[in-house]
């Protein structure tokens, strides 16, 4: 033991005979189910918001994409959302959940320190890069079109 203590190298040889092999065909099938399962979800609802409320078939994304994001915001805060992920792995990596899921986490993680500093600062910790990716990269995209 007092070997693999001094010596890295062999530490890290060990460690890696003994880490346990994920299970990648069961782990696709399983994220491939659930993220599927989500976005005909998500078409189930936006059919709903077309023919109970009358949204033209192109309006109805954004009522749509608000309802997920609630209803993934909700389960994380329920604890239900984790539970699903650990199953369904990269499937609720599906952008509107995943994206709810890292803002009402953060959210979640820093209630004790107030709604100022906790919440109000921490929550978008994960979730702000991609807000000011997808800003920035919307702009450069808007920028090229008015221009070509």
């Amino acid at each position: 033991m007092k070997d693999l203590l001094k010596d890295p190298a062999a530490y890290q040889a060990l460690a890696n005979e003994k880490k346990p092999k994920p299970k990648v065909g069961k782990n696709c099938l399983l994220a491939f189910l659930f993220g599927g399962g989500i976005c005909t979800l998500g078409q189930f609802i936006q059919n709903m918001y077309i023919k109970l409320f009358h949204f033209a078939p192109e309006k109805a994304g954004d009522p749509t994409t608000a309802t997920v994001i609630f209803i993934a915001g909700l389960l994380t805060a329920l604890g239900v959302f984790d539970r699903i992920a650990r199953v369904a792995g990269a499937g609720t990596a599906v952008p509107v959940t995943g994206f709810a899921n890292s803002v009402v986490s953060a959210a979640l993680e820093f209630k004790h320190e107030g709604f100022v500093l906790g919440v109000g600062s921490k929550m978008f910790i994960l979730a702000g890069s991609v807000i000011v990716f997808g800003v920035v990269t919307a702009f450069i995209v808007g920028l090229v079109s008015a221009l070509l």
